[in-house]
């Protein structure tokens, strides 16, 4: 399925370009209008992520998270900076369908294995952003990818298969922010690896041919940002080609 997302600070809805704070583009402060018009056109799952509090945990932005979770009635994933078990508490009581756990899953898997445990699989998403060397090694980066983590993709997987891991947001941080199109490749690979997890592709979606492309390689979901926030399609549009081709 077409999974819209926003990424928001202070309330306003950003874009960084490859994941630096530096490289900020703002699109307005009308978030909630946007992920109303989002279901209206027939999205079925939603995607934030609170940079604010990816940032600065004890700035996350609960009270406007509510805000938005109460202002539709599809399901919601959101992330940004969880590294508690208050935070994964706090961002599933404020209405969270699912939370998205990234670094966090890589610095301290067995605290977050405890959470699969304690909150389900269906309540948790890994977020593993890569970046793939000449021989095709998945290394995953973590800290806002400042960090290169010295673990593969395969790797941290492997950790949470036996804790019912069913969803992994994957994003190749070279594609990210770019328009320039999705590695299908990588994708092609891992769900044919892991076919019991349920991949949503990340990063690099500019087109619908982008989304066309994706058809096919096994991802149950597509992240798509900054082409919707910069109209270069509708998510009407976007649903009907993941669809129909």
């Amino acid at each position: 399925m077409i999974i819209p997302a926003l990424d928001l600070i202070d309330g306003k809805v950003v874009r960084l370009h490859q994941g630096d704070y530096g490289q900020q583009r703002d699109y307005g402060s009308d978030p909630l209008p946007r992920l109303q018009d989002y279901q209206r056109q027939g999205a079925e799952v939603l995607h934030l992520v609170d940079l604010t509090g990816a940032k600065d945990p004890a700035a996350r932005q609960i009270p406007l998270l509510q805000k938005l979770l109460a202002g539709v009635t599809i399901p919601v994933q959101v992330g940004g900076g969880i590294r508690t078990k208050q935070d994964v508490a706090a961002l599933l009581d404020a209405g969270a369908t699912r939370v998205v756990v990234g670094s966090t899953a890589v610095k301290q898997p067995e605290d977050v294995q405890k959470w699969f445990e304690e909150y389900g699989a269906e309540a948790i998403v890994l977020a593993l952003d890569v970046r793939i060397d000449a021989d095709n090694r998945k290394e995953v980066a973590i800290s806002g990818w400042q960090e290169a983590a010295d673990v593969t993709l395969e790797q941290v997987i492997e950790q949470f298969l036996p804790f019912g891991l069913k969803h992994v947001l994957c994003t190749d941080i070279s594609r990210d922010g770019t328009l320039s199109g999705s590695n299908v490749t990588l994708y092609q690979e891992v769900t044919a690896r892991y076919p019991q997890i349920a991949f949503q592709s990340s990063g690099g979606i500019g087109s619908l041919e982008d989304i066309a492309a994706l058809r096919g390689c096994g991802v149950q979901g597509v992240i798509v940002g900054r082409a919707l926030l910069e109209d270069k399609f509708t998510v009407t549009e976007a649903i009907s080609c993941w669809q129909n081709g």
